[in-house]
């Protein structure tokens, strides 16, 4: 679902921006600062009021009953703090604040500041054990003192909330199929729920529960059915439901009520080659419904029958009564749609149209048919929200077309590498909608056109404002009856991912995430940050930054031993270090994994400056770095790596043809 990529840079377009060095406590000290707030006296009214979970309650809704920021006041919306917590890397989490703490996670690291000061509680960076298949994550869960999260090589961690320490690891997929976990786990009763992504390559997904104490599988539900399981005969060949797909990609569903657990499927694999596997190919692109103690499934409903465009549902449900007082599922999907089911008879109520739609349903073809959306538009990792002030449902999304092709040469599952059968060209850039439609009928009722892509979370709240934002950076404050634009807030990164509210100390608080790199999908802008904002700070208020020459460099991680750098002299132990991170998963570790970019023979064609100079000014498609996220050193130490590595790596298969 998210950040899907053509298939030669499938497993690159975050994975390249991957930087996590060990750095978040200096930079705390440096960036959590106290901007003196002035003396207003506090909100007597206001009680203290957590967003405990990804969506704020396991319902999915997202609205916050906060009202202290309102139309009236919501000028005098300030930055009290921000804080670096990583460097160039994805950042698409979701927030979670619970007594007085932020926590948050990027692809390695899992994070707890103050949420009133940024000041840094704790941080854990975990080392991966496997391969890891891509690095989007999405967030935590956290119960019962224990913080959980998954990881890019397929590990469910469960940490200290008070201390970070790591108390039980489980290997819950196996990344050397594709599977990894890049959900915000969910936990209730005892247990954690987690399932395994990766449909791009070609994996068979599965939900799981897991015992929150220890980490033991309790229960597990295949998502492609085969044998005797229901839904198998939605695939006529038994071959292509081995890889299937059918992952999942953000976060999850939980009636407490009923106990049903309900979750996004995503798409099934290869994307865009349908003919490959003839079926309604269940229980992709559908809303599942599982009991959440047995696993035992109890009703679905499919979006996409038959997907051949990547137009999987990615983002979690939302459970909501309407004024007639009938159940119902909201579900924003891919396919460019808002899609409401009746809990009751699993019926589609209605299906709304969020963004440009064209040729809805196309079979690639090798020649290419236009779609909108393409297979990286629509509604992406953060679904519906609820506004029940105005009774409407409230939705971001992406407004991008493409040519999407079919690839039949591309049709052989190889473990663990991408499984396309197609291809897109995107077409001009991404912009973005926010979409109210009336909670009862789908009516639409305002629209905003954002100026980039809109991924990051939507939050209605009682203060009659909604809080959304857009990835050229701007928070975005809209007033929730008339879709008004009352405050663009530049961030200074692009935001994705969590946009959250919450009340301590007789305030209301603001947070969310900005700086979400992915070049070469939705681009760049910014480094990772947690933003927080209040009422009543001095307009403009300074804040102070960690310069980039602060952050410390680490010893080079490549495997491979180098002698210190002279003073001034290129690193190429921190050359290493950087291609691992930035460079490896497009060009693997031999520099020989893209076609048309075989770095093996670069030696042979430029010196150290023109190797710079090509880093500094990249020819298509090749994305540029320079002078963010990589800066002047890191464009050198990278250029000498590569050209003294891969010269050595060249030299040896020399010496073994010739032996």
């Amino acid at each position: 679902m998210s950040n899907r990529r053509r298939p030669v840079l499938l497993a690159c377009a975050g994975i390249t921006a991957i930087a996590a060095l060990s750095y978040l406590p200096q930079l705390a000290q440096w960036m959590a600062k106290d901007h003196g707030l002035p003396a207003a006296p506090a909100n007597p009214g206001l009680a203290d009021l957590a967003w405990p979970t990804y969506n704020n309650g396991l319902d999915g809704q997202r609205f916050s009953p906060l009202q202290e920021i309102n139309a009236g006041n919501v000028d005098r919306l300030t930055e009290v703090c921000r804080v670096r917590v990583d460097r160039a890397t994805p950042f698409q989490a979701g927030l979670v604040m619970i007594d007085g703490v932020l926590y948050g996670t990027t692809t390695h690291k899992t994070f707890a500041f103050d949420a009133t000061t940024c000041a840094l509680r704790w941080e854990h960076d975990y080392e991966p054990e496997d391969k890891e298949v891509f690095p989007t994550n999405r967030g935590v869960a956290v119960k019962n003192g224990l913080v959980f999260r998954g990881t890019p090589d397929g590990r469910l961690l469960a940490l200290e909330a008070a201390t970070g320490k790591l108390r039980w690891k489980t290997a819950a997929g196996n990344p050397n199929v594709g599977e990894f976990l890049s959900s915000a786990p969910v936990a209730w009763q005892g247990l954690v729920f987690i399932g395994t992504a990766g449909s791009d390559w070609g994996i068979r997904g599965r939900m799981m529960a897991f015992e929150a104490a220890t980490g033991r599988e309790v229960w597990r539900f295949n998502t492609i059915p085969r044998g005797d399981e229901v839904g198998a005969d939605s695939w006529q060949s038994d071959v292509a439901a081995k890889t299937g797909g059918g992952g999942m990609w953000s976060t999850y569903t939980l009636d407490t009520a009923t106990g049903e657990l309900l979750i996004p499927v995503g798409n099934p694999a290869p994307d865009f080659a349908p003919a490959y596997r003839p079926g309604t190919n269940l229980f992709t692109n559908s809303v599942v419904v599982l009991d959440a103690r047995t696993g035992r499934l109890k009703w679905w409903y499919q979006l996409t029958p038959h997907d051949g465009l990547d137009h999987d549902l990615g983002a979690a449900p939302m459970v909501y009564t309407g004024s007639d007082g009938r159940q119902r599922v909201g579900a924003g999907s891919k396919d460019g749609h808002l899609h409401v089911i009746d809990r009751e008879t699993r019926k589609l109520m209605f299906r709304t149209a969020v963004t440009t739609i064209k040729n809805e349903g196309a079979i690639p073809t090798p020649e290419g048919v236009e779609i909108c959306p393409n297979e990286l538009a629509g509604v992406e990792w953060n679904g519906p929200a609820l506004d029940p002030t105005t009774r409407s449902l409230v939705v971001g999304s992406v407004d991008w077309c493409g040519i999407a092709k079919l690839e039949p040469d591309q049709l052989e599952w190889v473990p663990g590498e991408p499984y396309f059968g197609g291809d897109v060209e995107r077409l001009g850039k991404p912009t973005g909608w926010i979409t109210a439609v009336d909670s009862d009928t789908g009516a639409v009722r305002w629209r905003y056109h954002a100026e980039s892509a809109v991924l990051a979370g939507v939050t209605p709240t009682a203060g009659g404002i909604t809080f959304a934002g857009d990835h050229a950076g701007n928070l975005l404050v809209l007033d929730s009856r008339s879709g008004e634009l009352l405050r663009k807030i530049p961030t200074g990164g692009a935001m994705a991912g969590g946009l959250i509210t919450y009340a301590l100390g007789g305030r209301q608080y603001v947070a969310f995430t900005s700086g979400n790199v992915s070049r070469m999908t939705f681009g760049a802008l910014g480094k990772p940050t947690v933003v927080i904002m209040t009422l009543g700070a001095p307009a403009g208020m300074a804040r102070e930054e960690a310069p980039d020459d602060a952050l410390p460099d680490q010893p080079g991680g490549s495997g491979q031993a180098y002698p210190a750098a002279e003073p001034g002299a290129p690193d190429l132990a921190r050359g290493g270090e950087l291609y691992a991170l930035v460079c490896a998963a497009c060009h693997g570790e031999d520099g020989k994994a893209m076609p048309g970019a075989d770095l093996s023979t670069l030696p042979a064609r430029r010196n150290h400056d023109q190797t710079v100079a090509w880093i500094k000014r990249p020819t298509p498609a090749m994305p540029q770095l320079y002078p963010d996220p990589l800066g002047e050193k890191d464009v050198q130490d990278v250029a000498a790596y590569v050209l003294a590595r891969l010269a050595a790596v060249t030299a040896a298969q020399d010496r073994a043809e010739a032996d």
